[in-house]
């Protein structure tokens, strides 16, 4: 099975930062990174050197994890990047981002983007009025993504912490009427993740 199905803290603990899974839990006294800031698992202490492509591997975990892809899917969207012109680690962030799970989280109508895939699973989803239900949808600049059901608690709940993380600036959004619009595609410099791409780069071309 590739879709995990574990505790999502474990995934955080592996990778040593917060990678924003658990939504406002993130940001509390409970995350696991403010707890437990170490490795999971047993003989913690006892594991040796990590190696070069250890070093591009976790990276790559890392990522996938960040945005809640199968290696597949991951795979697929690094190859996509690789066909387009320019460079090949810039050009597979900005796809990462304009996912429509992805968007729908930015826009801030979900805590994370598992509760993102899920309102897209599940029909909530408005891309230009039309009903859109697949997370990997690729929004392009100029498109309109609302929720289709305004009473939804959820995503009214998600609304009241958008504050928090903050709107990228290549977003409007419009609370009220639980829509935003993408005013333009995002570049490398507006990902404010800590991402190293060109490790990911250099592990699938080792």
């Amino acid at each position: 099975m590739s879709r995990y199905i574990g505790p999502s803290c474990r995934l955080c603990r592996r990778e040593g930062i917060k990678l924003l899974l658990k939504g406002e839990r993130c940001f509390t006294e409970k995350c696991a990174i403010e707890k437990r800031n170490y490795p999971p698992g047993a003989h913690v202490d006892t594991r040796g050197k990590i190696m070069e492509y250890g070093i591009r591997l976790r990276e790559k975990q890392k990522v996938r994890r960040i945005y809640g892809l199968s290696e597949k899917q991951f795979k697929r969207f690094f190859n996509m990047a690789e066909r387009k012109q320019g460079i090949t680690g810039s050009n597979f962030l900005i796809l990462l981002e304009r996912r429509l799970d992805s968007m729908v989280y930015r826009l801030g109508f979900a805590t994370s983007r598992k509760e993102a895939r899920q309102l897209v699973s599940h029909r909530h989803i408005l891309v230009n009025g039309k009903n859109v239900n697949i997370s990997s949808y690729l929004i392009k600049a100029g498109d309109e993504i609302s929720v289709k059901n305004k009473e939804l608690e959820s995503v009214k709940n998600a609304l009241e912490s958008v504050v928090r993380r903050g709107l990228p600036s290549w977003l409007e959004l419009d609370k009220e009427n639980m829509k935003g619009i993408i005013r333009q595609l995002p570049s490398r410099e507006d990902i404010t993740m800590p991402i190293k791409e060109q490790l990911i780069v250099e592990y699938y071309s080792r």
